[in-house]
């Protein structure tokens, strides 16, 4: 799969070929479902970033890009008022692999087509990153864990599990 990815390390790979490429590599396996990801989203970097923010949080593997863009949003308090945008990178400063299918402006559907059960395995040294509002640059690193678990009878999900560090702030008061 490295050479895969290698031949395109000059401009960003679209996901849909390497998952492409990755699965025609790889025997089929029986489809599990009903699987409990946690997802450890740590803020990176954003304009009013003052504290570390750390959001874990448990949702279903069938969850969406959209989905759990709508996720991040609600686990640190932000307006949805701006483009955003998944990639995969080495750091968070190189968009290396991008999940939608247009480099300039992403589409939506894309991330509607996208699930976290699809995305995993990423290339190696590979790590998930949510790019949300260009302007402030905030940015978000996406672990899963590696223990995967069943659903528990009763919970709902996407959940948050635990909160390290305050929301950041998203538009501070300037005085």
């Amino acid at each position: 799969m490295n050479a895969f990815f290698g031949r395109f390390s000059h401009q960003p790979l679209f996901f849909e070929d390497y998952a492409r490429a990755r699965d025609a590599a790889k025997p089929a396996a029986p489809e599990r479902t009903g699987e409990i990801y946690t997802l450890t989203i740590d803020c990176v970097w954003g304009a009013y970033l003052e504290e570390p923010c750390t959001r874990v949080i448990e949702c279903k593997d069938d969850t969406s890009l959209l989905d759990l863009h709508s996720i991040i949003q609600k686990a640190v308090q932000f307006d949805d008022d701006h483009l955003f945008e998944f990639f995969a990178g080495r750091s968070v400063r190189k968009r290396e692999m991008l999940f939608s299918t247009n480099e300039d402006e992403p589409e939506l559907d894309d991330y509607a087509d996208v699930t976290l059960k699809r995305i995993w395995p990423l290339p190696e040294r590979m790590k998930l990153f949510y790019w949300f509002d260009y302007g402030d640059d905030w940015k978000f690193q996406i672990k899963k864990g590696r223990a995967v678990t069943p659903r528990t009878k009763g919970a709902r999900y996407p959940r948050v599990i635990r909160e390290i560090g305050p929301n950041p702030k998203q538009y501070p008061d300037f005085e």
